[in-house]
């Protein structure tokens, strides 16, 4: 659907999202991922970096389920070699017979990030390099450092090729993989031009839909530039819900999540990562006067307090549970995927149940 057309682009897929923040044991997210099977979801989602890991998990959902499963994101540059990616993806494809999605990052953002990781404050380069080898790596492709060569850009080494893990000149090994598409975070516009010029999709966070149309375009110029035609390449994202009749607790649960990404942070231009990307989708102010705050000592608690119920709004969706899913169609539009990422209030497995039972698919689209 173009996005001149009067009526807006849906999601085609509705998928959930769970991961260790919630406080699972390993068996829960499997029982959890079940019932989201039951319950009609058709992708099930999880981020990288903490326990139990997210290569694992999406495994244990692949015996369990018929689902496609995916990680958004695995932290790239900070934990991972390409070749290493590749070999994680390529087990996986093969245990879900071609039902797996590997989303990249770059894993954080700021001069002293890329220092700390021994890479070049190069960020489109490096993650350029990522995407490119490890979808050759996948195809079954030997890939050699210095041959990564998109829209006439030539990498060299910018993922740390020829360090110690990384050879000179790798492959698999193995031909015929199933397929294991590649997918981009991306936030600002070059990165986004970027997951559509190299990547199979494109994943974005915590925008708002205004802004994901925006974001469409600029992926569909870096399409342009690989020759793809628009809208060839699938935009998915998170969407934080917290479902709870208690409105103060769940707002509170969805705003220090919002915050702690929004918030601009010591070393880093405000202009970068996740605080540009508020900034730039009209909250300027906004966090100027929480960051105003926090340096006057105010905590989190208090600074959750404080934030419009605009912003958070804007972004996700606090509250009963009627109101849930004509709040997630109205964030999900402009989106290919949309991913309803599980924010709860109260420990356990029961209220992620509740929060899944809610924001089924057939109940999204039906709002």
């Amino acid at each position: 659907m173009s996005q001149e057309s009067s009526e807006p682009h849906r999601p085609t897929l509705i998928g959930v999202g769970l991961d260790a923040r919630l406080g699972l044991p390993f068996d829960q997210l499997c029982a959890a991922a079940r019932e989201a099977g039951q319950l009609g979801f058709e992708s099930l989602w999880t981020p990288a970096g903490g326990v139990p890991d997210s290569f694992h998990v999406c495994a244990a959902w692949s015996r369990d389920t018929s689902l496609r499963t995916g990680i958004a994101v695995v932290p790239a540059a900070r934990m991972w070699t390409p070749l290493g990616l590749a070999a994680q993806a390529a087990t996986l494809a093969q245990l879900s017979s071609g039902r797996f999605v590997l989303g990249l990052g770059a894993g954080g953002y700021g001069p002293g990030f890329w220092a700390s990781v021994g890479l070049p404050n190069r960020p489109i380069a490096v993650m350029r390099e990522y995407v490119t080898q490890v979808r050759a790596l996948l195809a079954g492709e030997t890939v050699a450092v210095g041959q990564t060569v998109t829209a006439g850009q030539t990498v060299t080494g910018a993922a740390g090729g020829g360090t110690p893990g990384w050879p000179r000149s790798a492959s698999l090994g193995v031909a015929d993989l199933p397929p294991a598409p590649v997918y981009l975070a991306a936030l600002g516009p070059q990165m986004l031009r970027l997951a559509g010029e190299a990547a199979d999709g494109a994943l974005l966070n915590w925008a708002t839909p205004g802004h994901i149309a925006v974001s469409r375009a600029r992926i569909d110029e870096g399409a342009a530039r690989a020759g793809r035609d628009p809208g060839a390449v699938p935009v998915t994202m998170y969407i934080r819900v917290c479902v709870d009749d208690d409105v103060a607790t769940a707002r509170r649960a969805l705003g220090q999540q919002v915050l702690g990404y929004a918030l601009g942070q010591p070393g880093i231009p405000q202009d970068a990562g996740y605080r540009g990307l508020f900034g730039r989708m009209g909250f300027e102010e906004v966090l100027r006067d929480l960051e105003a705050r926090r340096d006057r000592g105010a905590t989190m608690s208090q600074l959750v307090d404080a934030v419009p119920d605009q912003m958070l709004q804007a972004v996700g969706y606090y509250g009963p549970a009627a109101a849930a899913p004509a709040a997630f169609a109205r964030l999900s539009a402009g989106l290919d995927e949309a991913i309803v990422r599980v924010i709860t209030a109260r420990p356990g497995l029961e209220p992620v149940i509740q929060a899944m039972a809610v924001l089924t698919p057939p109940l999204i689209r039906a709002a």
